[in-house]
């Protein structure tokens, strides 16, 4: 299997589409990248995950800045479900739970809310990142990735919207800790 179109049309997470995106890749990231560099800290892992995950797409500017941001992304909505989860006891982590987890709370109204508003987030997000793609220009300008002004302007045009809601999510992750 080399995706899971499910889980990136209709997400749960940002986690689970960067992960369900392209297997292999995810998997050979995971075990020679991530795992490496955990011992700088998860967030350093993270954020180098994407920087090597960038440089093996071809490090254009464009597709680096949302790699990068997906690596934010993916790290403040880690880090809010996992302290939600922590607080409600609530089976709403960035993955799904395994069936023997110890969470007090693994259907109840307030884990399908919270798991359908973190899901609408990250189509919010991924509209938002996506909008960098740009249908109408030709095959050899989106192969050779477009420039920084253009993601610069494109993200001013959407007012830096995706950046916005995840500084807004780490800032409520910082004010519950």
């Amino acid at each position: 299997m080399v995706s899971r179109p499910l889980n990136v049309e209709i997400p749960r997470s940002m986690v689970e589409v960067v992960t369900s995106w392209n297997l292999p890749m995810s998997r050979w990231l995971h075990s020679y990248v991530f795992k490496n560099a955990l011992r700088l800290g998860m967030f350093h892992a993270i954020i180098v995950t994407y920087a090597a995950s960038a440089l093996l797409h071809g490090f254009s500017f464009h597709l680096a800045a949302v790699l990068l941001s997906l690596g934010f992304i993916t790290y403040v909505e880690h880090v809010l479900r996992k302290r939600l989860s922590e607080i409600f006891s609530a089976c709403i982590l960035s993955k799904k739970c395994p069936t023997n987890c110890t969470h007090r709370n693994k259907k109840s109204p307030l884990v399908y809310l919270t798991n359908l508003l973190f899901g609408v987030l990250a189509i919010v997000h991924l509209t938002y990142l996506g909008s960098l793609f740009d249908s109408e220009t030709d095959d050899a300008v989106e192969e050779e990735g477009y420039g920084m002004s253009y993601t610069i302007h494109k993200w001013s045009e959407l007012s830096w919207t995706g950046h916005w809601l995840t500084f807004g999510c780490w800032v409520f992750y910082r004010l519950i800790i």
